[in-house]
């Protein structure tokens, strides 16, 4: 499976299981992230649920084969179900992050509460690179964080950052040595188990309540225009590039 969850510990536990590929995800692993959500919410021994990838790499982002055989069509799309799982998820919501995390495996962490990034983690969102645009309310949340200006260079430029860097703009609350993430990660999340479940919950809707319709909005005004974008010749030629293994051509556009 690409996809493991479980619960240990009061944790309901979500790894990314897909090193071969670089924890690519696709739509299989969406649902199944999806479904691992949705379980924790109803599960009243799960006081927290903890995101993780693999040693040395958290998530690629999408596997762009499957992405384009099977591209997200609206609202129903298993990424897009899988996003407003994640927003949906009233518990404390914990990441660990080793390695890359590229595309969707930045912007989600923008949706936990709790982020733990490894001393060698690196993230990025190069959506215009590839012909896109930010998702997952990215160019609502990014500049709240950092700016007008990083939040430029990180969205409209791409360009990669460092987990000292994710601490230093408020995506991710501390760095550590890889081999700690997890296990500190871990700790953290089973903190929750000797708090009142209903105090936290409600704690963390509150937190999120001033401005959850705005990030609402923005997921679905991204969704729109990236299913837009995704059809565009400059997408085409960037994905084509990719798969082509050669550096793409926008100079015709």
């Amino acid at each position: 499976m690409s996809i493991k969850s479980g619960l240990i510990n009061g944790v309901a536990t979500i790894e990314i299981a897909r090193p071969e590929k670089k924890n690519a995800l696709t739509v299989a692993m969406y649902e199944d992230m999806t479904t691992a959500l949705k379980a924790a919410v109803d599960n009243p021994a799960a006081r927290a649920a903890l995101i993780t990838g693999q040693p040395g790499i958290f998530t690629s982002g999408n596997d762009l084969q499957d992405f384009m055989q099977r591209p997200p069509q609206g609202p129903d799309s298993p990424v897009f179900l899988f996003m407003q799982a994640m927003l949906a998820f009233d518990k404390p919501l914990v990441a660990a992050v080793t390695g890359p995390a590229i595309g969707i495996g930045t912007t989600m962490l923008l949706h936990c509460d709790l982020v733990y990034v490894a001393d060698d983690a690196r993230l990025a969102m190069p959506f215009a690179s590839l012909g896109l645009v930010p998702e997952f309310a990215a160019s609502l949340v990014v500049p709240a964080l950092m700016g007008q200006r990083r939040a430029a260079e990180k969205l409209m430029l791409g360009d990669p950052f460092t987990g000292q860097e994710a601490v230093d703009c408020g995506i991710a609350n501390a760095v550590l040595p890889a081999g700690e993430v997890l296990p500190h990660a871990r700790r953290i999340a089973e903190r929750f188990n000797a708090l009142p479940p209903s105090a936290v919950r409600q704690t963390k809707r509150l937190m999120k309540r001033w401005s959850s319709d705005a990030v609402l909005q923005a997921v679905a005004v991204e969704g729109e225009r990236f299913g837009t974008a995704l059809r565009s010749p400059e997408a085409r030629e960037a994905f084509q590039a990719f798969f082509e293994k050669r550096k793409p051509d926008f100079s015709r556009f």
